[in-house]
């Protein structure tokens, strides 16, 4: 007897008989699926299973790096089982030594709740949480459990039950003995466990899911479980992604890529997607996207028919940009995107708004004029070689223009002796010179 529980989009029923289970089809078929636990599928085929994520609070934001386990209990959600987000007040204070080479720097309470609670809001872009859904998500943070433990409890009650041997196996231990480890990082396995313990009691959860590198400490919260109560406990991991060249996903050339606009912005969140490589794009396409697979394969095959369009960075960029931010800031950023790749483009860079003009041009080599030398118009050879310093001579410019090779706001300028105003501004105290067609040069009139 089959039993439909609710999903995002539709029914999906879970519960009939079948030889494999939807789920784990479908992160197979995502690249999502690393390894698993015996009796998984077993256990997904049967009932509604609620399974959790722990997310590291040691920053006010969550970054790309986070969407994978994200999307774990994403998938999780839409086969009609119940995600749980675990945020880890309580482990944030020990540090988890899983593929780091040194211990990291422990972070106060205060900072920690105020990393938690920004973290809160950033999950609920991506998961359902209203309580009457029977699959609702929840989000728990473990210092509600660990504030009131003392720790003559928890060696009693806790760590009599996984032997030292058993810890020392452990990958994130043996990678960390040589260069050393303290006891509180040693300890955070057995911390992480027992976060799958309190919440196989109190709520009943199955699963615990992460990446590939948190397999040891799974794995030691499925034992505890085992070894306390007996019950049967399972596991999901999936694999690390990384960048073609092997460098870490997540990371661009100005660092992390976060899903707060303050620290990344809508624009640069885009971009990041937007310029990715080929193999990068189609590696990844499957795990962030929530097309269908049809959808998903019709756009992987355009790509690979004209991989000059860039059909699979297109579609992702877009995807992820809405669902981050919004489809107001995604045609933001594409009008931006416009402005210094395409072409006729003045009037937009005359409507860009001033936060996304200064955006666009950080980059690029910048000078301070002014205003008292535009006022009364002032030659244009005379303001890019001898005010702002983008050409070496007057003569330079004058040459240039005679090539067609200047521009100024995005206009090609077509006379030696165009005069720049204060009506060349854009909002009113900025200007864009432009040497052949990718050397930018930005002016404030101050």
């Amino acid at each position: 007897m089959s039993k439909t529980v609710s999903r995002i989009g539709g029914d999906f029923s879970i519960f009939a008989p079948m030889s494999s289970n939807p789920l784990i089809e479908e992160l197979r078929w995502r690249n999502l699926l690393h390894d698993s636990t015996p009796g998984v599928e077993e256990q997904l085929n049967k009932e509604m299973t609620s399974g959790y994520v722990g997310f590291d609070p040691t920053a006010d934001s969550l970054h790309i790096g986070n969407l994978v386990p994200v999307m774990l209990l994403v998938h999780l959600q839409r086969a009609g089982h119940k995600p749980i987000a675990l945020v880890g007040g309580a482990t944030g204070m020990v540090g988890d030594p899983s593929g780091k080479t040194q211990e990291r720097q422990l972070l106060s309470i205060e900072n920690i709740r105020h990393n938690v609670d920004c973290q809160k809001e950033q999950l609920k872009r991506f998961l359902n949480f209203d309580p009457a859904m029977p699959n609702g998500a929840e989000l728990v943070n473990n210092y509600d459990w660990f504030k009131d433990m003392d720790f003559l409890s928890f060696i009693r009650d806790v760590g009599k039950h996984i032997t030292v041997n058993y810890m020392m196996a452990k990958d994130s231990v043996k990678n960390r003995l040589e260069s050393g480890m303290s006891f509180t990082e040693f300890s955070y396995q057995l911390i992480q466990g027992y976060d799958f313990v309190h919440l196989f009691r109190e709520k009943q959860v199955r699963l615990q899911m992460g990446g590939s590198d948190q397999w040891g400490n799974i794995t030691t919260g499925t034992e505890l479980i085992r070894r306390m109560t007996g019950g049967e406990a399972y596991a999901i991991t999936a694999p690390l992604v990384k960048k073609a060249d092997g460098t870490k996903f997540g990371k661009s050339e100005g660092g992390n890529v976060w899903l707060d606009r303050n620290k990344t912005s809508p624009y640069k969140f885009y971009q990041f997607w937007l310029n990715v490589t080929d193999e990068d794009a189609l590696n990844w396409f499957r795990i962030f996207s929530l097309k269908s697979r049809e959808e998903i394969e019709a756009i992987e095959n355009e790509h690979q028919a004209a991989p000059h369009n860039r059909a699979v960075q297109q579609a992702i960029a877009e995807e992820l940009t809405i669902r981050i931010h919004s489809e107001e800031d995604l045609q933001k950023a594409k009008e931006a995107s416009q402005v210094l790749f395409g072409k006729n483009t003045s009037e937009q860079l005359k409507n860009l708004e001033e936060e996304l003009l200064l955006e666009l041009f950080e980059g690029v080599p910048q000078a301070e004029v002014p205003r008292s030398v535009i006022e009364n118009g002032c030659d244009i050879a005379e303001l890019l070689a001898d005010h702002s310093g983008f050409f070496s001579s007057r003569g330079e410019v004058r040459k240039m223009i005679k090539g067609g090779g200047v521009s100024f706001n995005k206009n090609k300028i077509q006379s030696e002796d165009y005069s720049v105003g204060t009506a060349d501004l854009l909002r009113d105290r900025y200007m864009l010179a432009q040497k052949g067609k990718k050397d930018y040069f930005f002016i404030r009139i101050i």
